[in-house]
Order: structure tokens, then C-alpha cells, then sequence
């Protein structure tokens, strides 16, 4: 078995005075004291060796432990309980490792700290700004009609009618917020049952078919499906997600373009449903945080569309729940593909 490191020290440490004793009773005995016996003279080495072995290592394990209690003591983040003289001062080495393993981990805990404070700092000024802007809008155009334009009709119909589009956007951003606050909870439930996916996609193209006319887009599928196809999920959440990708992509399509939605096979226990338009597309530098909460390609453009800036992120967060992938395509001026897959029927 390999000598722990302050063993080793112990010993060449005894070796060398051994050495030196042998030295100093060889010139005793030949010059001063005269004749001992043999016997006499081995057990003496062997007598002086061993106090000197553990002599040694007994001061060695103290002085090191002395310090490295020091240094426990000194930085505070270090928790003197995990320091055994028996064991981890045995070896400097393990304790070198074991510090460094310890500051690593502070490193990365710092870091991911620091990303989180970012993150919070971003969804505060976020949120704030997508409420006050609506806000603002409600509070002018009533202002204004309490200061007298309530006696005009065609004013006032037109400033209530605004009005009540800031409050729509306001309900928007609350009921998305409210959705990612349940889907970020871990008591979150997924109801899983079969159904027809072709059957809900549809459901969806006749939800929005008026939005999709208003410019001019057509809702489709891939090709003609001769058979259902079912998979097993819960059904109210991948209706969402369904009405966000496809409400996304009659925002940002192309006008007089196509959605075409379609279902293929991923794999053994996989359906891959893609969501495809041939509006502007997205440019490379956006794509990483396009799920971001609030995150918008075009400010102006988005604000325009209406919406609350979280379809994404909560595609993102049903998905994930399911234990699915969601997935983009994009070139810039030709337009995008989002998929998510989606699990088989068995």
C-alpha cells in the first residue's frame, strides 16, 4: 500500500537521523565508550528510528493541520466541521483538489447567481414596459374624454374603442403571465389522453380562418391525410401551442402568403408537427433567444401586431413538460419552420 504523503516525510525523515545515530554510536563506540554487544546496538537504531519515525509524523500531521485550520478559519466560506485531522490533512493533495472542487462550484454558483439577478432585472423592466404602455393609452384617451370629448358620439365611441384594446392587450399580458407562472410551477398537471392531431390543427385553422383573411393568408395542411393520426398528450395544452405558432406565423407572414402545417414520423415513438410560412424570416443573431420572455425580433413591428411577447416562451414551457423538443428554422427572407414532437398513440 502507497504511504500517505506526510508518512513518506516521516520516514526518510527517521531514515536520515537513524543514519546520523549510527554515524555518532559508531565513533562512540570505536574511540570513547568501548565494547557493546551486537544486540545492544541494533536495538538502539531500531529503538531510535521509531521514535524519530513518529516523532515526526506526529509534529508533520500538527503543523499542517494547525494551518489548514488557520485558513478555515480565516475564510469564512469554509466550514471548519469538514476539516478531520485523521483523514484529509493526511494528504495535501486531496486537500488541494478538495479546495479547488469547493471554489469551482462557488464559481459556477456565482455565475449562475449573476445570470439569474440579469434575468430578473430584464423580466422586471420587461414586464413593467409592456404594462405601462397599454396602461398609458387607457388612462389618455379616458382622460380626454373627461375633459369634455365624452359629448362628441363619433369621439367617443373611437376613444372607448381604443380604450378597450389597451385593456384587451392588458388582459393578453396577464393571462400569458398567469400561464407560465402555472406552467413554471412543479405542481403543474399534464393531462394526458388520445386524440387526433389533425383533428385539433384543424380546430385551430377554423378558430383563426377571419384573422388569416384579413391579410389574405391561407391555412393549410402539408397534403391531403387519408387516415387520422393520434398521439397522446394533453389536449388543451398542445391546442396552445397550435394557436400560438399558427396566430405567429399569420402575424409575420408574408401577406396573400400560406401556413402550411403538417405531421410526419420523427421516430419509433415520435410525431414531428411542423408550422411553416413564407413571411420575412428571422435573422440568424435573434434565433438563441427567440423563446426568451418578452423577447421581440422587431420592436415597432410586434407592438404593431398586438400580442403579449410570451407565445414563444410558453410554447417553450408546455413543450418541456411533455418531454418534447421544440424546434426553428428560419432564413431571413424566405421565412420559418417551428416544429415540436409530439409523442405516438400506442
Amino acid at each position: 500500500m502507497k504511504l500517505k504523503r506526510t508518512y513518506a516525510y516521516a520516514f526518510w525523515s527517521a531514515f536520515y537521523l537513524t543514519i546520523l545515530a549510527i554515524i555518532i554510536s559508531a565513533v562512540s563506540y570505536f574511540y570513547l565508550i568501548g565494547n557493546f554487544g551486537n544486540f545492544t546496538i541494533i536495538i538502539a537504531i531500531l529503538t531510535l528510528f521509531l521514535i524519530s519515525f513518529f516523532l515526526i509524523q506526529y509534529r508533520a500531521e500538527n503543523f499542517i493541520y494547525r494551518r489548514l485550520k488557520k485558513i478555515y478559519n480565516e475564510v469564512s466560506i469554509l466550514d471548519i466541521k469538514n476539516l478531520k485531522k485523521d483523514s484529509t490533512i493526511i494528504d495535501i493533495e486531496n486537500i488541494s483538489k478538495s479546495v479547488q472542487e469547493f471554489v469551482e462550484g462557488k464559481r459556477l454558483e456565482i455565475k449562475s447567481l449573476t445570470e439569474r439577478d440579469s434575468f430578473r432585472r430584464d423580466f422586471l423592466g420587461n414586464v413593467a414596459h409592456e404594462l405601462k404602455t397599454p396602461l398609458f393609452t387607457v388612462q389618455g384617451y379616458i382622460l380626454t374624454l373627461m375633459e369634455g370629448a365624452i359629448n362628441d358620439k363619433q369621439i367617443r365611441m373611437k376613444y372607448l374603442d381604443r380604450a378597450n384594446k389597451g385593456v384587451e392587450r392588458l388582459v393578453a399580458v396577464i393571462k400569458d403571465l398567469d400561464m407560465i407562472a402555472k406552467l413554471e410551477n412543479d405542481g403543474m398537471k399534464i393531462n394526458l389522453e388520445v386524440f387526433n392531431i389533425l383533428e385539433l390543427i384543424q380546430n385551430v385553422f377554423d378558430l383563426f380562418e377571419m384573422k388569416a383573411k384579413k391579410r389574405n393568408i391561407t391555412l393549410k395542411f402539408d397534403r391531403i391525410y387519408e387516415f387520422p393520426v393520434f398521439v397522446k398528450a394533453d389536449i388543451e395544452k398542445i391546442e396552445q401551442v397550435l394557436i400560438n405558432l399558427i396566430v405567429n406565423s399569420i402575424k409575420y407572414g408574408k401577406p396573400n402568403g400560406t401556413t402550411i402545417v403538417g405531421v410526419e414520423s420523427y421516430n419509433e415513438s415520435k410525431f414531428i408537427v411542423k408550422v411553416t410560412d413564407d413571411g420575412e424570416g428571422i435573422q440568424i443573431q435573434h434565433l438563441p433567444r427567440l423563446f426568451e420572455r418578452f423577447y421581440r425580433v422587431d420592436q415597432s413591428r410586434s407592438r404593431e401586431q398586438g400580442g403579449s411577447g410570451l407565445g414563444l416562451s410558453i410554447v417553450k414551457h408546455i413543450l418541456e413538460a411533455h418531454d418534447e423538443n421544440i424546434l426553428l428554422k428560419s432564413t431571413y427572407g424566405e421565412g420559418s419552420e417551428f416544429s415540436f414532437t409530439i409523442e405516438k398513440a400506442k
